[in-house]
């Protein structure tokens, strides 16, 4: 029931925020996005072919096709106004193609070396969203999922519960970003998308590593083909 919750969540936090989105996950992090952004390039060897699934306004999309400027690159998003700044500040990569679907129930043609997914886990049922990706995914291929974690180290998890309580201040001065800014910190602490999705992603075949980041505050869970 989890999963069906979340993600009813994501019109609720997001539909209204996709201008602010870069200003506010970088604030929101103290500017670790980058970081656990290039943790996830850090996984990825080569490749001709990329999905970056909940792309949002396309920052890691971006960082793909920088690095691999000769490969095919699909970004997928489920809110209409995150992928129109995705567009807008995407124009001049050639390489780069949008698509507005739902990450666990779009169906493409094509296959890919690599699929992946920053801050989607947690509103996806494993079950459906790694089928999926499995199905889309060359022999060989990889998916880099990534997303908060809830810390486990009591010292680091107060310090954690302190900052997010005072990103609220935030929906003061942004008012369309106050429902996930209260929303998201609760999500965090109840969500166990790392074991749950390494557990489906070992039923479905692939081989698993995760990546603990910051104290904990996130991870990265591969899964190879």
């Amino acid at each position: 029931m989890l999963t069906e919750s979340a993600k009813t969540l994501v019109p609720k936090f997001f539909d209204e925020t996709g201008t602010t989105y870069d200003g506010v996950v970088s604030y929101g992090t103290l500017g670790k996005d980058k970081y656990w952004k290039r943790k996830m390039l850090e996984q990825i060897s080569d490749g001709s072919s990329f999905l970056d699934l909940a792309c949002g306004t396309g920052i890691l999309t971006r960082e793909i096709a920088e690095k691999f400027p000769n490969s095919k690159i699909v970004g997928i998003d489920i809110t209409k106004s995150y992928l129109d700044v995705a567009k807008e500040n995407s124009s001049y990569f050639e390489n780069i193609s949008f698509i507005l679907d739902d990450a666990e129930e779009f169906k493409l043609d094509s296959k890919f070396d690599c699929i992946t997914a920053s801050y989607l886990p947690k509103y996806c049922d494993p079950e459906i969203l790694v089928k999926n990706c499995t199905a889309h995914l060359k022999p060989g291929g990889k998916i880099i999922f990534h997303d908060f974690t809830y810390p486990k180290n009591l010292v680091v998890r107060g310090l954690w519960n302190l900052f997010l309580t005072s990103l609220r201040l935030v929906g003061c001065f942004i008012p369309s970003w106050k429902d996930a800014l209260i929303g998201l910190p609760k999500l965090i602490r109840r969500t166990k998308w790392l074991e749950s999705y390494s557990d489906v992603m070992k039923k479905n075949g692939l081989k698993v590593n995760r990546q603990y980041l910051t104290c904990g505050a996130s991870a990265i869970l591969t899964g190879t083909k």
